[in-house]
């Protein structure tokens, strides 16, 4: 195989879409729907643990419609990243089961969310049908969070090239890094 697949997948489509060499925006954007969906599960518990839980029921809600809007910007640059890079290789493979998990779970997050639409005005806890379906989400996104980590850590999609890593490591080089023991 020939440098060029390699350096293909490593280079974003678009700078200004994608995010700029070695920084890539959809790691950054993905923190938003993680975060939220799993602060959503905690509310979905504590629902039921509280006196009064139409507050946590409806912060729930509010956190699942957070999720989904940032799922959807995380979903359009990661495409941006998806086809950059070399079809038939383990890294593409591995990028369309992570895409395909991640509109899975952002599907049954607006699911979830149409569900409960309305809900908390009666002041109940989060149905057992409801909280199911955010933990088996919450479930599958991380399953879709350890492929895009492969990705990234393993595949070296998107980040610098070995050179450029090598800098970090070489004694007294620009990065500041030092030699790996």
């Amino acid at each position: 195989m020939t440098d060029e697949p390699l350096l293909q997948a490593k280079r974003p489509v678009s700078a200004l879409l994608a995010g700029p060499y070695g920084h890539p925006f959809h790691p950054i954007l993905v923190t938003v729907p993680i975060g939220a969906w799993v602060v959503s599960l905690v509310f979905d518990i504590a629902s039921h643990l509280v006196h009064r839980p139409g507050f946590l029921t409806q912060s729930s809600e509010w956190l699942i419609a957070v999720g989904v809007i940032g799922a959807l910007l995380a979903a359009m640059v990661g495409f941006l990243d998806l086809f950059a890079i070399p079809s038939g290789t383990p890294a593409f493979r591995t990028g369309l089961v992570h895409m395909t998990l991640n509109l899975l779970v952002t599907t049954a997050y607006v699911v979830n969310f149409l569900w409960r639409y309305g809900d908390h005005t009666s002041g109940t806890s989060v149905g057992a049908g409801q909280l199911v379906l955010s933990a088996l989400s919450v479930a599958a996104l991380g399953v879709s969070g350890f492929l895009g980590g492969k990705l990234a850590y393993r595949y070296g999609v998107r980040v610098a090239d070995e050179s450029t890593q090598a800098e970090g490591y070489a004694p007294g080089g620009s990065g500041g890094g030092r030699t790996p023991a």
